[in-house]
């Protein structure tokens, strides 16, 4: 039997998805058992609640730790001998291992998807409270920068999930500044949902003076929101099943190595909080919207000529003036990330699947897969969908 003591504020999206993973490992392997410590704001770091913790873990006979916790004596906790494993709060903790994420990629992928549409005022909204925040600002605002472009930033003191202290007239007056249109990327969905909220209460019309796209894929709170969100879904359920074979393959093994799991962002879960672009245009905007709904983006070149009665040159001119790529490359880029979403969504075999979506030339498409995504489709699949891999362990990510 092994024994895990489970910490958490178990209120996010994010940690049931990742017990939800953890608990599926536990379920196959059989002879499991927990003790859940549910956790307020002020425990992550309150050195008194990590003693209780240790208290428990030893009364019980805890076989290992996992949770959310920060700021932490990594030494206390290693004294006890079992292994642990922390989910990034405040910052990664040095000296044991983490459950963390690739915020910085998390907000370059945000970046590239307001980019794509055509904006040119950007904002992001955060915490400088969470690490996670921080990453994934950094991540949007460098992915900017490489193209010129920069954003307006109002980051909280502390994270608002745990509280409504902030203050919304701040908050108000800031979004009430900023220029329309503006791409807005939230740290997460509570503060994505936050700033439809005030949107609602401020004249503000999402998406058309302010889209918003948050992270997590909270079901709940994207469809709360007026207008749902678009949310970047994140590999959570395998990060937490690869927590937890890792987990159990370390008591078994009777050693306590450090190692880092990093949760990827998968895609965006596009909602009418995005819908739209901000595109001058009208020739780009009328390519745009029709690549992006004829047939997951299986309009010929030709066919978009004849209907918008232009030339290729002249399209392909206004095109890169506006997007930064050729129209070809954006239709292969956006048919691959159907490609991609679909072999998420869908449980049909892989070459199936391509064909359902019209595409042929299904060596091509690899090709274009393997360039955006650096692996192949069926890696791709097992990696995020069926959790085939040891890959997403990092022991010298810091």
């Amino acid at each position: 039997m092994l024994k895990v003591l489970l910490l958490s504020d178990f209120t996010s999206a994010y940690s049931r998805l990742l017990l939800k993973g953890f608990l599926r490992y536990s379920m196959e392997v059989g002879n499991w058992r927990f003790y859940r410590i549910p956790l307020s704001r002020e425990d992550f770091n309150d050195e008194k609640a990590i003693e209780t913790v240790i208290d428990i873990a030893q009364r019980w006979g805890a076989d290992a730790i996992m949770g959310q916790l920060s700021e932490v004596n990594t030494e206390r906790l290693r004294s006890i001998g079992i292994p642990v494993i922390l989910q990034n709060y405040t910052n990664r903790v040095d000296g044991i291992s983490n459950i963390t994420g690739d915020y910085y990629g998390t907000g370059e992928m945000a970046a590239n998807y307001f980019l794509r549409k055509g904006y040119t005022n950007f904002a992001f909204y955060g915490t400088s409270d969470t690490i996670w925040s921080r990453e994934r600002e950094e991540g949007f605002c460098t992915r900017l920068a490489e193209v010129g472009q920069h954003a307006y930033i109002y980051n909280e003191e502390s994270n608002i999930r745990y509280g409504s202290t902030s203050d919304q007239q701040a908050l108000q007056a800031w979004l009430q500044q900023l220029p329309h249109p503006t791409a807005l990327f939230a740290c997460d969905d509570v503060f994505a949902l936050r700033i439809t909220e005030v949107c609602g209460i401020s004249n503000i019309q999402v998406p058309q003076d302010l889209a918003v796209l948050g992270v997590d894929n909270d079901e709940i709170l994207c469809n709360m929101s007026d207008p749902p969100l678009s949310s970047i879904v994140l590999d959570v359920k395998n990060g937490g099943y690869q927590a937890a074979k890792l987990l159990h393959s370390i008591v078994k093994d009777k050693q306590l190595p450090q190692f880092n799991i990093v949760i990827n962002p998968i895609r965006i879960e596009r909602r009418k909080s995005t819908e739209g672009y901000s595109v001058s245009d009208k020739l780009v905007l009328g390519a745009l919207k029709l690549i992006e709904t004829e047939n997951n983006g299986l309009i010929s070149i030709t066919e978009i000529l004849n209907r918008l009665c232009v030339s290729r040159r002249v399209l392909e001119k206004h095109f890169r003036k506006e997007v930064g790529i050729s129209i070809y490359q954006y239709i292969l880029d956006y048919r691959t990330s159907c490609f991609a979403e679909k072999l998420l969504t869908s449980d049909l075999p892989i070459m199936d699947i391509a064909f359902e979506l019209g595409y042929e030339d299904y060596i091509n498409l690899t090709k274009s897969f393997k360039r955006i995504y650096q692996m192949t489709p069926t890696q791709y699949r097992n990696y995020y969908k069926y959790g085939k891999t040891t890959t997403i362990i990092n022991p010298n990510n810091q």
